[in-house]
């Protein structure tokens, strides 16, 4: 049976993204066949988008398969899964995930509590498990102060409510906008700081004199310096990302003022760590359920308007998720 699919056969900027018509894919050993109901659109596939030119970390091979975060229903399954998961709404991490059929490992997929919607649904694989597993390898105490750049973006708003959660003292926010800076006031962080200015160490200085106790980093390059330089004795700084392209060489001398630095990748924690990895999925979800998290959507999206969605990542007006949706009918004029 034939759907649509979007993939890229060329880097360069949004309008390389390609709106095509293909066969269902193939569920293999190990996976499930899910109809998507919304996918969530991550800021690293606008840089594997652009190509080697945004930086090593960002090199993957054409044809470009974006990945996603898949809301969906088990349609099939392949050799080896339950066939009672067929008619389950879940959630997965995926591959090729810009379609209305998505194949996803069985093993990680989050089941979606009963009347969640479409953007809380999205968080459950991977952003709200990234943002609880930082914090937590970050080891954050009750009354800490939580320094959080990029608060206003998918996985940053949702650790601003975590860190509220856990105990934190005080929480500060960096973005890059007034509006932005609004919002991640009304999502729960004491301080926001726009990052943008040069004077922006100071302000933090300013509102936490002792220093930080805990630094979340996705954005890298001077952010990532000056941060360390904000650690208060014993702070730790978890770094999940690097959206500059720019991969840092951490001076040894910054660390013997008592700081540590911390790394941290999904797939290599699901690696070393399956159970907890499993658990702390279904505590996220316990979470949502109970109204404990919520997530911002800023913009639903026919699943044929994927480079406007990239558009708005890569021009960093957005805050929260953004979310594609297959079944969306395409608006008049609109290119596809």
């Amino acid at each position: 049976m034939a759907m649509r699919r979007v993939r890229y056969y060329e880097y360069g900027g949004p309008e390389v993204l390609t709106v095509e018509d293909v066969d269902q894919p193939v569920p293999h050993t190990g996976q499930v066949l899910l109809q998507a109901e919304a996918i969530g659109v991550n800021f690293v596939d606008t840089r594997f988008r652009r190509g080697p030119g945004s930086g090593s970390i960002f090199q993957r091979p054409l044809p470009g398969r974006p990945t996603g975060d898949v809301v969906g229903t088990v349609t099939g399954v392949g050799p080896g899964v339950d066939p009672l998961l067929v008619g389950r709404r879940v959630a997965a991490l995926a591959e090729d995930a810009y379609a209305h059929y998505v194949v996803a490992e069985a093993r990680w997929l989050a089941a979606v509590p009963d009347h969640l919607d479409a953007g809380d649904a999205s968080m459950l694989a991977m952003s709200a498990p990234v943002a609880l597993r930082i914090l937590r390898a970050a080891q954050l105490n009750s009354g800490d102060t939580v320094l959080i750049h990029a608060a206003a973006g998918g996985i940053g708003h949702l650790a601003v409510q975590l860190a509220k959660f856990l105990g934190a003292g005080t929480v500060i926010g960096t973005a890059r906008s007034s509006r932005k800076l609004d919002f991640v006031r009304t999502i729960g962080a004491d301080v926001a700081i726009d990052y943008g200015q040069s004077d922006w160490p100071d302000q933090v200085r300013a509102a936490a004199p002792g220093g930080v106790d805990v630094v979340l980093d996705a954005v890298g390059g001077p952010i990532l310096q000056s941060s360390l330089d904000l650690l208060a004795p014993f702070g730790h700084a978890v770094v999940y990302g690097a959206a500059t392209g720019e991969l840092e060489q951490i001076p040894v001398v910054k660390l013997f003022a008592l700081r540590s630095v911390t790394g941290f990748n999904l797939t290599a924690w699901r690696h070393a760590n399956p159970d907890q990895a499993r658990h702390e999925m279904d505590e996220v979800a316990d979470l949502f359920a109970a109204g404990k998290l919520r997530t911002t959507v800023h913009a639903s999206l026919p699943l044929t308007q994927a480079a406007t969605a990239h558009e708005l990542i890569e021009t960093r007006s957005h805050t929260g998720r953004i979310l594609l949706l297959p079944s969306a009918p395409t608006p008049e004029n609109t290119p596809s």
